[in-house]
């Protein structure tokens, strides 16, 4: 019975530290997604979100419309678009990310889409490998904030010197429940990527 009870209260003991655990990651994910670290960078990315026949859904275009405000203010001289091909799509999003900067006067050569990507990390990994050769690896994160913290770890473990702008105009963020359950989520997401992308 004793050995129950110790069992038990170990178990116990276990739950509580997972559960400070998340709740200190949450903290640490909803503050970062509140500041904008927005400096001089080598170039900026912007992490890809749903398209629609070859539109930007409107959280895509906020972070779009964000790279643009950050290009046109000399931060970087290139934007660099991630993003992958959905179901029963036949373009990416980075192309169709690209192909809205451009119809929004940003010149050609400084917007590039990466090759298809089917999550953050493989997003990241198409950030640092155009950045391969570059002696400057400074980038500029845009995504929504509850997205920055994890970014930032990723970008960090592939060689990059991350900075995180997140989209001030994002639906997401303008939608306190759904914001929150996505900075709930980042509670488990942040330390998986801290161990398993290393």
């Amino acid at each position: 019975m004793a050995s129950l009870r110790r069992t038990l209260a170990l178990g116990a003991g276990l739950l509580f530290c997972l559960a400070l655990g998340w709740a200190a990651v949450v903290v640490a994910v909803a503050l970062t997604g509140t500041r904008d670290d927005a400096a001089p960078a080598d170039a900026i990315a912007v992490l890809g979100a749903a398209q629609y026949n070859g539109r930007p859904s409107p959280v895509f275009r906020a972070r779009l419309d964000h790279a643009a405000t950050l290009f046109q203010r000399g931060l970087a001289p290139v934007i660099l678009v991630t993003g992958g091909v959905g179901s029963g799509d036949t373009v990416s999003e980075a192309e169709v990310g690209r192909r809205y900067l451009l119809q929004s006067g940003l010149p050609g050569p400084s917007v590039i889409a990466l090759p298809p990507a089917t999550s953050s990390v493989a997003s990241v990994e198409g950030v640092a490998a155009w950045f391969q050769g570059h002696e400057n690896r400074r980038v500029l994160l845009v995504s929504d904030g509850f997205h920055m913290l994890r970014l930032r770890l990723l970008a960090s473990r592939h060689g990059l010197v991350p900075y995180t702008s997140p989209a001030p105009g994002s639906p997401i963020r303008a939608n306190g429940r759904t914001n929150a359950s996505y900075i709930f989520a980042e509670g488990v997401k942040v330390p998986f990527a801290w161990l398993f992308y290393r």
